[in-house]
């Protein structure tokens, strides 16, 4: 039997994921965060998330920080997730770019809360059906996000029956996965377009190239006000003149950065630097 969640052992695990992700858990999240701590606290042979607590607050050993901070990140994700996105992206972001990028013949997209992959893998597979003609440009994709454990099931590759089934058309399947078991292989092709790293949007980043498209998708929703205002700012300040940013169907640039201009694609939430 688990213990429930006291309050104060809720404040002492919210302060600490603000801390390390500058998300903000909700009283609502109570029952959440009890349910994602109890799954770690058995992870390490503990029998409740009283357990887990005590042995964190007397040991304050970093991998064990780190371990709670990713189990309280959310991770919900599917190929060609929220369709409109990647509908924009093939008639009218992609189009523009790659007349624009015809000299370099250079493009970077960047998937910066990238889950388990399914995001970058269908950016990619949106580049090799719809455009053929740059497949002989430098195109690089490149996948972000906080928990080391889903960079690691995304850098793999490697997606079951279940997550196939979330939005993935047969025909796309058949053409760029393998079947290995039960689970399914990405492609060399696709593989060979992306690049994945950890990082935290929260904090400063460094070494991030200049960006011509910037999937911010389903992320802003987790944060407070002035973290929003900071990373968008790290956004514009990485991305190109005539660069795009995706956001999600739920997330707005307004009064958080007047600097970005909502363009309409269709049912995407399209946004330019304003000129």
């Amino acid at each position: 039997m688990t213990m429930a969640l006291s309050d104060p052992e809720f404040d002492y695990v919210r302060r600490l994921v603000y801390e390390g992700s500058s998300i903000v858990l909700e009283p609502s999240k109570h029952y959440l965060v009890e349910t994602r701590l109890i799954q770690v606290a058995r992870e390490i042979g503990l029998q409740t998330v009283s357990d887990l607590i005590a042995r964190m607050r007397t040991t304050r050993t970093e991998g064990l920080q780190n371990k709670v901070v990713e189990a309280m990140t959310t991770n919900e994700t599917s190929f060609f997730r929220d369709i409109h996105p990647f509908e924009a992206l093939k008639t009218e972001v992609l189009p523009k770019l790659i007349e624009a990028r015809k000299a370099t013949q250079t493009i970077n997209i960047w998937s910066a809360a990238c889950s388990t992959g399914q995001e970058a893998y269908t950016i990619g597979m949106v580049l090799r059906e719809h455009f053929p003609a740059c497949s002989s440009w430098k195109i690089r994709i490149l996948c972000t996000d906080l928990s080391q454990e889903v960079i690691a099931k995304a850098k793999e590759g490697r997606f079951s029956q279940l997550e196939v089934n979330r939005g993935m058309p047969a025909a796309l399947l058949v053409k760029y996965f393998k079947r290995d078991g039960l689970t399914y292989l990405v492609s060399d092709e696709l593989r060979k377009l992306v690049d994945f790293r950890e990082l935290n949007l929260a904090k400063t980043w460094t070494g991030i190239p200049t960006m011509d498209i910037v999937f911010l998708r389903n992320v802003l929703i987790y944060f407070d006000v002035e973290t929003k205002k900071r990373i968008l700012a790290q956004v514009r300040s990485t991305l190109r003149a005539d660069g795009v940013m995706l956001l999600g169907g739920a997330e707005t640039t307004i009064n958080l950065d007047d600097a970005f201009l909502r363009v309409p694609v269709g049912k995407a939430s399209c946004y330019r630097m304003k000129a």
